[in-house]
C-alpha cells in the first residue's frame, strides 16, 4: 500500500492547480503563485491540526485531511472572497499557449538579446539540473539544520506533536513551526525519503522567480523585461546557495514575492480576491519566520500605493462633488477586505505557530533571554548606541554588496575581488568609521578579508547586484530615472528593508541569506533596462556602451552562477577544493563537513550503536544532533540537557548516553569516542564526545 501515498501527493499537487485555475485570471504566473499558497497553507492548517491530537507522524492522516482546507479554501474564493469576474481556461491550455509565446519570444529578439538571454537561459538551465540531482541524491547538511531546523523535525514526529518539550538547541522549541508541517508533509508522502525535508526550499526558489516575474510584468507589460528580472533573481548567489538547502529563508523570500505580487495585481484588477490571498499570505510569512517583520514598514508603502492610492490621487484632485462620499466608501470598502484578510491569515497561520507559547514560557515572542541578547535588538543596549552601530551595519551591508560572489570562490578571482575593493576600505578607514574595530554590536565581526566559509555558504547578490540593480535603485531615488510612481515605491521599499536589517539586529557575516527578501523589492528595477518611455533602453537602436556593458554583467553573473553551485563547498557537485564530490562523500563525512573535529566520533558513534536504538543525549546548544539519528532516521534520541534547564535523569527507556565531556564528567567504562581536539582552525570547535552503554 505504499504506492499509494505518493499517489495521493501527485493528486493534491493537481486538486491545488485546479483550485487556483477556478480562482484566478488568465495568467499561468497567477495559477503557480496562488497554487502554492494554496498548497503550504493547506499543509501548515493541517499540521497544526494533527499536531494537536498527536498525530503528526501518521501519514494515513496527512493523507486525505490536506484535501478540506484547501477544498475550503476554494469555496471561500469562489462563493466569498472571490466573487469577481471569473475567465474560463485550463491550465493544460495556458501551459500550451505560454510554451508558444516563449519560443515565439525568443526567436523575434535581436541578436545581442538572444546571446544575453541564451547565456542567462543556459546558466540556469545547467545550474537547475545540477542541483536538481544534489536536492535527490545527497543528504542535507546545513549548520543550522544539524542543530535545529531538521533536528526538530525528528522530535516532532517521535512525539507525534509539535508542541513545547525542551530541545538542547534554543531553536528546536522556539522557532516557529509552519515550515515543519510542509516538511514532515513532504517526507512522509515520500515514503520517508529525507531528501524530501528540501523540496519544499527548492520550490520556493522557482516561485520566487515567478514572483519576481509576475511583480515586473505588472509594473511594465513588457515580457522580456519580465523573463530579465525573473533571471536575475534565480541566478542571484544568495538565492542559488539556498535552492538545495534547509534554511528558512528563501521560502520566506517566496511567500514575500507571492504578497507583492498579489498586492500590485489587486492595483490593476480591483478583485478583492486578491487582497485576502494578500491577507492570507501575510499570514502565512509572519508565522514562517520573525524576520519578516522586517518588510512591515515596506510592505505599509506598498499597501498604500496599490490598494489606496488611486483613490488618493483622485481625492486629492477633486476636493468637492460626489467624488468625496465616493473616495470614503471605496477607501472604507478596501480596507475592509484587507483588514478580514490580514485578520483571517493571522488567526489561521500565525497565532498557532509558537509566538503565543514563548510569549507563556520566556516573556517574548521570539525565545529566551539569551537569545535575544544573541541576535536581536537588544544586544545594542541604548538607543543611541543602537543608531550608531545600525548606521555602521548599514555601511557594513553595503559593502558585503560590492564583492564578485560566485567568481571569488576561485582564489584568483578572490585576488581581483580584493583589489576592487581596495578602494573602499581606504576610504573607510580615512573617515574613522571603524567598521573593524567596533564589535559590540556584531555576532560575527565584519572584516574586508572574511573567511572562505562565510562568502562560499552564504553570499550576497552578486555582479547583479552592485552593477546593476543597486545602481538602478540610486537613480530612481534621485531622480534621474523618472518612470513611474510605482518604481520610486520599490526603491524606498527596499531601503526600509536594508535598513531593517541593519538596525533590528547585530551585523552577522552570514546575513547574505537575509537578503533574499531584500532582493524582492529591488529586482524588479531592472525592467527600466527594457522600459519603452526610455531613449537608453536595452531594446532601441542606440547607446551601444550600455548594452556591452549590460552584456559584461551578464557574462559575468552567468559564470558566477555556475561556480556558485559547481565549488559550493558544502555540497560539491564535482570533486573541487581538495574535496570529493558530494555524491561520492560518505553521510557523516558530508553532514560533519563544517566541524571536521568531530568526524571521527560521529563514525565510531554509529558503528556502536544499532540503527533502532534509544539514546540519551548529553549534549550542548551547538552540538549536532541531527546525524545521530542514524542513516535511516530510525534510532530514538532523548535530549536531558534541554537549554538553560541543566542535565535531566537518564530515562529508563534509555539504551545508550551520548555525552559530551564538558556536560556529563566521563567514568570508568566509558568510551571516548574520539573528537579531534588539536584541530586549528575551527569557526566552533566541537566538544569531546563519550558514549556509555547503559543496558
Amino acid at each position: 500500500m505504499n504506492f499509494i501515498y505518493p499517489i495521493l501527493f501527485a493528486s493534491f499537487i493537481g486538486f491545488v492547480l485546479r483550485i487556483a485555475s477556478r480562482v484566478c485570471m488568465k495568467s499561468l504566473v497567477d495559477i503557480v503563485l496562488t497554487a502554492y499558497i494554496t498548497f503550504c497553507g493547506s499543509v501548515i492548517l493541517t499540521g497544526f491540526a494533527l499536531s494537536e491530537i498527536g498525530k503528526i507522524d501518521d501519514r494515513r492522516f496527512w493523507a486525505l485531511s490536506v484535501f478540506v482546507p484547501a477544498f475550503i479554501f476554494y469555496v471561500q474564493f469562489t462563493k466569498l472572497f472571490g466573487r469577481d469576474q471569473r475567465e474560463r481556461f485550463t491550465f493544460f491550455e495556458l501551459i500550451g499557449s505560454r510554451t508558444q509565446l516563449v519560443w515565439n519570444w525568443f526567436g523575434n529578439l535581436p541578436l545581442w538579446l538572444k546571446w544575453s538571454f541564451g547565456l542567462l537561459l543556459g546558466a540556469f538551465v545547467i545550474t537547475e539540473i545540477t542541483n536538481l540531482f544534489l536536492i535527490f541524491y545527497t543528504v542535507p547538511n546545513e549548520w543550522d539544520s544539524m542543530t535545529g531546523h531538521l533536528n526538530r523535525l525528528m522530535y516532532y514526529m517521535r512525539h507525534g506533536s509539535m508542541a513545547h518539550f525542551g530541545g538542547t538547541n534554543w531553536n528546536i522549541d522556539t522557532y516557529p513551526r509552519s515550515v515543519c508541517t510542509i516538511q514532515i508533509y513532504n517526507y512522509l508522502m515520500s515514503g520517508r525519503i529525507e531528501n524530501w525535508f528540501k523540496v519544499i526550499h527548492h520550490t520556493a526558489y522557482i516561485i520566487i522567480g515567478f514572483g519576481v516575474f509576475g511583480i515586473a510584468e505588472r509594473l511594465t507589460k513588457n515580457f522580456t523585461a519580465s523573463v530579465f528580472a525573473a533571471l536575475v533573481m534565480w541566478l542571484l548567489p544568495d538565492v542559488m546557495m539556498q535552492s538545495i538547502s534547509t534554511e528558512t529563508d528563501i521560502v520566506l523570500g517566496s511567500y514575500l514575492a507571492c504578497l507583492v505580487y498579489f498586492l500590485f495585481t489587486y492595483r490593476e484588477k480591483h478583485w478583492r480576491r486578491y487582497l485576502y490571498l494578500a491577507g492570507l499570505t501575510f499570514g502565512i510569512a509572519l508565522g514562517h519566520k520573525i524576520t519578516f517583520v522586517f518588510s512591515f514598514p515596506p510592505l505599509f508603502l506598498i499597501i498604500i500605493y496599490t490598494v489606496f492610492g488611486e483613490d488618493l490621487r483622485a481625492k486629492f484632485i477633486d476636493k468637492f462633488g460626489d467624488s468625496y462620499q465616493h473616495f470614503w466608501s471605496r477607501t472604507f470598502g478596501r480596507l475592509t477586505h484587507l483588514v478580514v484578510g490580514l485578520t483571517v491569515g493571522i488567526v489561521l497561520f500565525t497565532l498557532p505557530t509558537g509566538y503565543l507559547r514563548n510569549i507563556q514560557l520566556f516573556g517574548h515572542p521570539i525565545g529566551p533571554p539569551t537569545a535575544l541578547k544573541h541576535q536581536s535588538v537588544e544586544r545594542a543596549g541604548t538607543l543611541k548606541n543602537l543608531i550608531k552601530q545600525g548606521s555602521r551595519n548599514v555601511v557594513r551591508y553595503s559593502i558585503d554588496m560590492v564583492n564578485l560572489d560566485g567568481l571569488r570562490n576561485v582564489e584568483q578571482f578572490e585576488t581581483v575581488n580584493q583589489l576592487i575593493r581596495k578602494p573602499i576600505e581606504k576610504v573607510e578607514k580615512k573617515l574613522h568609521l571603524r567598521l573593524e574595530e567596533e564589535t559590540d554590536f556584531t555576532i560575527n565581526p565584519f572584516s574586508y578579508n572574511v573567511r572562505f566559509e562565510f562568502f562560499n555558504a552564504n553570499p550576497h547578490w552578486g555582479i547583479f547586484g552592485f552593477a546593476i540593480v543597486l545602481p538602478l535603485v540610486v537613480l530612481v531615488l534621485i531622480g534621474l530615472i523618472r518612470r513611474g510612481i510605482a518604481f520610486y515605491v520599490l526603491a524606498v521599499a527596499f531601503c526600509l528593508h536594508f535598513a531593517a536589517l541593519s538596525f533590528t539586529a547585530p551585523y552577522d557575516a552570514w546575513k547574505g541569506r537575509y537578503m533574499i527578501s531584500t532582493a524582492v523589492y529591488a529586482v524588479p528595477l531592472v525592467t527600466l533596462l527594457f522600459h519603452e518611455g526610455n531613449k537608453w533602453r536595452l531594446q532601441s537602436g542606440s547607446f551601444i556602451l550600455l548594452k556591452f556593458y549590460t552584456a559584461i554583467v551578464v557574462l559575468v553573473a552567468s559564470a558566477s552562477a555556475i561556480l556558485v553551485v559547481y565549488l559550493n563547498e558544502r555540497c560539491l557537485p564535482i570533486a573541487a577544493l581538495g574535496r570529493p564530490s558530494a555524491f561520492d562523500t560518505d553521510r557523516i563525512d558530508l553532514q560533519t563537513w563544517a566541524r571536521p573535529d568531530i568526524t571521527p566520533a560521529y563514525h565510531k558513534f554509529d558503528e556502536l550503536v544499532p540503527q533502532d536504538a534509544t539514546v540519551a543525549l548529553a549534549t550542548i546548544n551547538d552540538d549536532f544532533e541531527y546525524p545521530l539519528w542514524g542513516k535511516n532516521l530510525t534510532r530514538t534520541l532523548i535530549a536531558i540537557n534541554p537549554f538553560e534547564k541543566g542535565v535531566q535523569p537518564i530515562p529508563k527507556e534509555a539504551q545508550y548516553l551520548f555525552f559530551a565531556k564538558k556536560v556529563i564528567k566521563p567514568q570508568p567504562g566509558d568510551i571516548r569516542l574520539g573528537t579531534d581536539t588539536t584541530m586549528k582552525n575551527m569557526i566552533t570547535k566541537g566538544e569531546d564526545y563519550y558514549l556509555r552503554k547503559l543496558k
